[in-house]
């Protein structure tokens, strides 16, 4: 159990809450449960509450509020109507930093944000103005990025985690989401608010139910479930309960406390505190891959989601746990027949994503010194990972196709490498020289291999 997330929170991102709870008993108390819980964060000794809000999403990786004061006046696109939010926030500029650096050093791609008028989302603005109206205690915004799968989230969590444990800060961590996300689509008289539909419904009374036991887990692992099933499937509406539990280690024997819930314009409102203590609960069955370094894979979305969708072509593509994880979403390798084809493999290390030799640049861009012999030795150790796992080997290798970022500089060191291993087999070769590749690495290979 960490000792760095102090408190953590489930609460809803809709303005009306804030703007016009009186118009509907749900909303008030909602308001009033928003409330208790800014009572329960002032007493709890955080240093930075922590928001990841569903409602900020992102294309190009993660990004993190980092302008100190964040001002400007916000009017939710939906529900203009019930009026404006001014806001003036106070962000921990250093922490967002320190996340982000931390975020590269565990391999995801992330930036900082910090531009005056940057358009905040209005989860993260009602429940900072609902928990934290006076700005004493600093807090930190990141998106959610609309591609990322678990395994990509929860590593954003131990990078948080991270940063949080290099700066010696306590955090309130915070997920702003809807349970249910299906809302009405015309307006709605107030007083007529409920839940959209009876299977939203009792899946948000699920939900709730782990909540209140302190299985966060359980919540974060039945998402796929709910999301089969609930009429909006929207996998970004359980990012928040994976980032959550990640930043519990993952847990099922925390303390809940459901403060309210009910309907906002249909969806699923619930405010849910959850203690760090231990309930005294039995381990979990934490049936994740616990990745502790994201290498660009996000075929689990598709697999894991809805196993239902695997169809038999399926058993022809290989995913090698072995070898290191593509950077984008496609197998390491296709059985057509008698034959393998293999996507481009470069020389990065299974277990934690460095390179052998060196990378060719630093991450400021900047041209490093690297040994090729070292990267190519390593390109074919990881073919042999992934042929072994394929059924076939380093022997059956038939053609392959050669990438170098530097031909001049790095073909002979290449070829005496290659003349010491796949020289040995006698495949076909070509090598092609490009201006980059996907990772700062200087050599990869394509190979087509006997089944």
């Amino acid at each position: 159990m960490n000792d760095v997330i102090v408190k953590s929170l489930v609460v809803p991102a809709h303005p009306h809450p804030l703007l016009v709870p009186e118009q509907n008993a749900g909303w008030q108390r909602i308001r009033d449960a928003y409330d208790e819980a800014r009572k329960v964060v002032e007493e709890s000794g955080a240093d930075i509450i922590i928001i990841y809000s569903t409602l900020w999403p992102s294309i190009i990786g993660h990004q993190i509020q980092a302008l100190p004061e964040a001002e400007w006046t916000l009017v939710d696109a939906d529900f203009h109507d019930v009026g404006s939010i001014p806001y003036k926030l106070k962000i921990d500029a250093e922490f967002a930093e320190a996340w982000n650096q931390a975020n590269h050093a565990r391999g995801l791609d992330s930036r900082t944000v910090a531009y005056h008028g940057f358009p905040i989302d209005v989860g993260s603005v009602v429940a900072l103005k609902l928990l934290n109206p006076n700005n004493d205690i600093p807090a930190v915004i990141c998106s959610s990025n609309v591609y990322a799968d678990r395994a990509e989230t929860s590593v954003l969590a131990k990078s948080c985690l991270d940063a949080l444990a290099a700066t010696g800060k306590k955090a309130v961590a915070v997920s702003v989401m809807s349970l249910s996300n299906r809302m009405f689509t015309e307006p709605i008289n107030p007083i007529d608010d409920r839940i959209h539909s009876q299977k939203d419904d009792e899946w948000n009374q699920k939900i709730l139910e782990l909540l209140s036991q302190g299985r966060l887990e359980d919540v974060a692992q039945l998402s796929r479930t709910i999301h089969n099933q609930i009429r909006v499937q929207k996998v970004v509406t359980f990012k928040p309960m994976w980032w959550l539990s990640a930043m519990n280690d993952n847990r099922n024997d925390l303390n809940g406390d459901v403060l309210a819930y009910e309907a906002i314009h249909g969806a699923g409102a619930g405010v849910i505190i959850l203690d760090p203590t231990s309930s005294g609960q039995g381990d979990i069955e934490y049936d994740e891959d616990d990745v502790e370094v994201f290498a660009g894979e996000r075929s689990v979305l598709a697999n894991m989601e809805n196993p239902e969708t695997v169809t038999k072509s399926n058993s022809d593509i290989v995913h090698a746990s072995s070898a290191p994880k593509p950077v984008g979403a496609y197998p390491h390798a296709r059985r057509e027949g008698d034959l393998l084809y293999l996507s481009g493999i470069g020389p990065r290390h299974p277990k934690d994503n460095s390179i052998p030799g060196g990378p060719i640049k630093s991450p400021e861009g900047e041209s490093l010194e690297y040994d090729i012999k070292a990267q190519t030795r390593a390109v074919v150790d990881n073919l042999e990972i992934i042929l072994k796992e394929a059924g076939s080997s380093l022997d059956k290798v038939i053609d392959v196709t050669s990438f170098l970022v530097n031909m001049e500089r790095d073909f002979q060191g290449y070829n005496e490498v290659w003349a010491e291993t796949l020289g040995k087999v006698g495949p076909t070769r070509t090598t092609l020289a490009i201006s980059a590749l996907p990772t700062p690495i200087a050599v990869e290979m394509k190979v087509i291999a006997k089944a």
